[in-house]
């Protein structure tokens, strides 16, 4: 048998193992057992002299490890606001992983130059964004945010007249960082990576929902980067956006707005007025593996001024000289995948209405979680305003032992979080396979272990 005609095989083994897997979601435990996991030392193999049989390795990844894999492509998952892959964005990752196209440029792949340009005008219409802005397609929004802010700062240091690109660092006029006292960590380690120290980041004091109290907001000026954000973590709350914004603009400061799943909301008529104001910030940074439900990993940084996305992140060489609207200079990936095509297949088979209705569904799904969870006793906290739940038992020893037996009793899996000093379990609805009927079985287990545990 020929090469091709092998490789061809084992295309079609790894898709029937694929079709097996998806054919088989909700059958296996949502968390796998701990057998499952105690397997996983099969792999546990040194590295061999001589190369292994592909298919013989396949059936290995197989056998021992989707048996260990956590059903975050299922209904019943409900941690870290964690999207299940819609099929038709997970159909073009399987056609775009066959063209094994790197899409920096036009010049390695016309059509993902191409697609992504469309999904680019495409993600800004959605989310009523300025057209004229630049969007680049990255694996996360933690890496959205480290281009962002990387652009914030290089933008207020030249209105200051700092050439960053020729003098660096050393020696330019100091820029301040203010961000809610509830601000992702993503946000704390971009600006890490960026190298703000803590003297340089304010913390802006929250009210009780956990959105920034515009009349506590610390002083700002033209040296000021500002991050909000569009969906608390916790909470799902949304920062005051036109009171700030309208207050930043006054006096030249930046703008960033941390929206990784909450920015969706601006796709549904019945909750955009959240994001009121929004569109008049910096920057935004937004998932796609969230809420969207497009397949890890996917996500967008998104700048009101598209030459300074580019101007930050331009990486033209001798070689390879291509349009400031290569992807390669929008993100921090030379070499990259053309991420944005799922995103341009989620959205062209969802269309402005469907991805209105996966926001509206999973919302009214999760406010139906936090209803049956306060007539089963547990006390709910904020106002579920979006896909957020948190809540807790009567003490905080209870609330643990409920969320470890039912993240071990692979029905469901949820994490926790922390709310106001006190432990809480932390419910995310992010999935379009998700049902009501998921969230009754939901429902009857948290009800059942209240009373097992009370």
């Amino acid at each position: 048998m020929d090469s091709l005609s092998q490789e061809l095989l084992l295309m079609e083994d790894a898709d029937r193992r694929a079709r097996a897997y998806t054919a088989g979601i909700g059958a296996r435990p949502v968390f796998p057992t701990a057998d499952a996991v105690l397997n996983l030392s099969t792999f546990d193999e040194p590295l061999p002299d001589h190369g292994r049989d592909a298919a013989e390795t396949l059936g290995l990844l197989d056998e021992y490890g989707t048996p260990a894999t956590v059903e975050t492509n299922g209904g019943r998952y409900f941690g870290f606001v964690t999207g299940a892959a819609l099929p038709a964005a997970a159909a073009a990752e399987r056609l775009v992983l066959a063209w094994d196209n790197a899409g920096l440029a036009h010049v390695t792949s016309p059509t993902a130059a191409k697609v992504e340009a469309v999904a680019a005008r495409w993600v800004l219409d959605a989310l009523d964004l300025p057209s004229t802005a630049g969007v680049g397609f990255t694996t996360s929004a933690g890496a959205g945010t480290v281009i962002a802010l990387a652009s914030a700062r290089r933008a207020l240091l030249k209105r200051h007249g700092w050439n960053l690109d020729e003098h660096g660092l050393a020696g330019a006029p100091q820029i301040r960082v203010v961000a809610s006292e509830l601000a992702h960590v993503v946000i704390t380690k971009a600006l890490r990576v960026l190298g703000f120290g803590t003297a340089q980041i304010t913390l802006a004091r929250t009210d009780e929902f956990g959105r920034v109290d515009p009349a506590q907001l610390p002083p700002i000026d033209a040296n000021t980067i500002v991050v909000l954000q569009a969906g608390e973590v916790n909470t799902g709350e949304f920062d005051p956006f036109a009171e700030i914004i309208t207050t930043a603009r006054a006096v030249g400061a930046w703008v960033h707005v941390d929206g990784a799943f909450g920015l969706w909301a601006r796709a549904s008529p019945l909750h955009r007025h959240l994001t009121d104001g929004v569109e008049e910030a910096d920057s935004w940074t937004v998932d796609g593996h969230k809420w969207l439900n497009t397949p890890y990993d996917s996500a967008m940084v998104i700048l009101a001024d598209r030459t300074q996305l580019a101007e930050t992140m331009t990486s033209d060489a001798a070689y390879s000289i291509t349009s400031a609207e290569s992807q390669k200079n929008l993100t921090l990936e030379f070499s990259r995948r053309p991420r944005g095509i799922a995103i341009w297949a989620a959205l062209r088979t969802l269309g402005r209405d469907g991805v209105a209705d996966l926001v509206e569904r999973t919302v009214a799904l999760a406010a139906q979680i936090s209803q049956g969870l306060r007539e089963s006793g547990y006390t709910v906290l904020g106002r579920g305003v979006i896909n957020q739940i948190i809540a807790r038992a009567d003490t905080a020893e209870e609330t643990a032992r409920i969320v470890a037996a039912a993240q071990a009793s692979g029905r469901t899996w949820f994490g926790t979080s922390v709310w106001q000093g006190q432990p809480v379990m932390r419910i995310s609805v992010s999935s379009w396979r998700t049902t009501a009927a998921d969230v009754d079985d939901l429902i009857d287990l948290l009800s059942k272990l209240k009373v097992r545990h009370a």
